[in-house]
């Protein structure tokens, strides 16, 4: 695995740190362009109070306050977590060449898991995809989160 990727990904799990410490389910993701991160975010879903307010969609709307533009053309995002249906989409729109992730959401992801949204070859654009970057840090902290969850 490329040095690059697995640096990319730490900075995506941080992100997830940030998210697990604030008993947010521990998603966390950054957007990088031209090798540089542009974006990041985390879950946000309990603080916000909102459905909407994924890793993928807090670093989107961060990457694209700091280019200026709702396009991300040349960008990359890294995310702890397969995307789901709704962040697949968004990442659609926002035009991000590649995705990399590291571990398979079995009830919601919208890539391989449940739907393959970015497979579809009848969309005006296509994104490239890797998954199993830091695979078993990230499942142990997904593990560590549902496992303090049930012991409330």
């Amino acid at each position: 695995m490329d040095n690059n990727h697995i640096y990319f990904m730490q900075q995506a799990l941080l992100q997830a740190k940030i998210a697990y410490d604030l008993e947010e389910v521990p998603v966390g993701a950054v957007i990088v362009q031209d090798n540089k991160i542009i974006g990041a975010g985390f879950n946000k879903k309990e603080q916000l109070k909102s459905p909407i307010s994924h890793a993928e969609i807090e670093a989107i709307n961060s990457a694209c306050k700091y280019t200026g533009d709702w396009r991300l053309n040349g960008a990359s995002l890294y995310v702890t977590a397969e995307p789901c249906i709704m962040c697949a989409g968004a990442i659609l729109h926002a035009r991000i060449d590649k995705v990399y992730f590291g571990i398979k959401e079995p009830k919601f992801g919208g890539v391989i898991s449940k739907d393959n949204i970015f497979d579809k070859n009848d969309l005006n654009h296509k994104v490239a995809y890797e998954y199993g970057i830091l695979e078993e840090e990230i499942t142990l902290l997904m593990k560590s989160f549902f496992k303090k969850l049930r012991e409330k």
